[in-house]
């Protein structure tokens, strides 16, 4: 069921997955309408637990009361995320990433991903992302590559300050080696510290998809902000092709 919505997206590659987050909270609906206006597909949701990362954000009634014909990419940096699971299905999540480092049973939680039915439309099913912190060797997701349909590599320590770790460009090489030859392989995310400064070369590595938050809503020039990360993003796709 997640093969339509799963092409849709290589289609379109590059895309800019929007972190709804770092937007202005008071105005989460004019800030969705204008990065939709812009041309979005894609709303980044980072939920934190505490104790995965230092962090504390929002759950599945944040993730709800967003309003949009567009995507919820759901990014799960929660311990034992197998509980949450059905829960943010039921909010709208057309992604549910969780992370290899979550708990013992990551495998039996892209299966239940799998299983669970898109409230936005059902025959469409919701896609299973699998995300490697920075000291995670990109090797240990080998096991769960037939379970998923999307990897997302982070450039930052989830939680923590800090910029862009240029060691995610090569470990987003040692990725694509990972699945070179799949019949279908899966998409490939970077997540972390993308700014104008850095997203061309985040790009340049080939991911299907870049998620930036702060960098869109930075100094509430939403359109302006897009319009630059979004050219940026594509010259730096460019140089990958070429």
């Amino acid at each position: 069921m997640t093969e339509g919505l799963k092409s849709a997206l290589k289609t379109r590659a590059p895309l800019l997955s929007v972190g709804i987050v770092s937007a202005d909270l008071m105005h989460l609906a004019d800030a969705e309408a204008e990065c939709a206006a812009c041309g979005t597909m894609l709303f980044h949701f980072d939920v934190m637990d505490g104790g995965f990362c230092p962090r504390l954000t929002v759950g599945p009634f944040f993730v709800k009361g967003i309003a949009t014909r567009h995507y919820k990419d759901v990014h799960l940096m929660v311990n034992d995320p197998l509980a949450l699971i059905p829960d943010f299905a039921k909010a709208g999540a057309d992604i549910i990433t969780v992370h290899v480092e979550s708990g013992r049973h990551v495998h039996r939680a892209l299966r239940m991903i799998g299983e669970q039915k898109n409230a936005n439309d059902p025959s469409r099913g919701i896609l299973r992302g699998i995300a490697l912190n920075p000291g995670t060797p990109v090797a240990s997701i080998a096991p769960l590559i037939d379970e998923t349909d999307i990897v997302c590599l982070l450039a930052v320590n989830p939680g923590f300050p800090g910029g862009f770790i240029e060691s995610t460009v090569r470990r987003f090489g040692e990725l694509k080696r990972l699945i070179a030859g799949m019949a279908d392989p899966p998409l490939g995310c970077i997540d972390g510290g993308i700014t104008a400064d850095t997203i061309g070369k985040a790009a340049a590595a080939g991911p299907e998809i870049i998620v930036s938050g702060g960098a869109v809503f930075k100094n509430g020039a939403v359109r302006g902000n897009l319009d630059v990360l979004n050219r940026l993003m594509h010259e730096g796709s460019r140089r990958t092709a070429g």
